[in-house]
């Protein structure tokens, strides 16, 4: 009897839900980018992530600057977590841009999930821009 108690004890428990604990972070997600143009004719991106990292297992771990037609242009490689800095902001120097280009997209990836979180189009001008 005690053995088939336990064993509706434990059934309920589980029915309750997963016995492992599901990632709590979503999809890593641009929340702010910047560019500006160097002297020599690159771009300078200052890009703010958000992103709630978990450690080593989930976390942002990139972000790419991407043409208008999909090329990547630049990238900057996040390498660790950034558990208690959010949202953050890194920047990229040296990214060149094809002449007559006028926008391109800036999106970042998670560990976890690979790209799908909010992207940002940063309009390009003498100044660079904002969005």
């Amino acid at each position: 009897m005690t053995r088939h108690i336990s064993l509706l004890f434990l059934a309920a428990i589980m029915a309750q839900g997963p016995w492992l604990p599901a990632a709590q972070a979503g999809e890593a997600d641009v929340v702010a980018a910047r560019a500006e143009r160097s002297a020599d004719g690159t771009w300078r991106f200052e890009v703010t992530v958000a992103h709630e990292d978990e450690g080593w297992d989930h976390y942002a771990d990139l972000w790419q600057v991407l043409a208008p037609d999909g090329t990547v242009l630049g990238e900057r490689v996040l390498a660790h977590p950034h558990v208690d800095e959010q949202p953050f902001t890194r920047s990229l120097n040296g990214v060149t841009i094809p002449d007559g280009t006028d926008r391109v997209e800036v999106r970042a990836r998670d560990s976890v999930h690979g790209f799908g979180g909010r992207s940002v189009s940063v309009p390009l001008g003498p100044a660079g821009g904002r969005d």
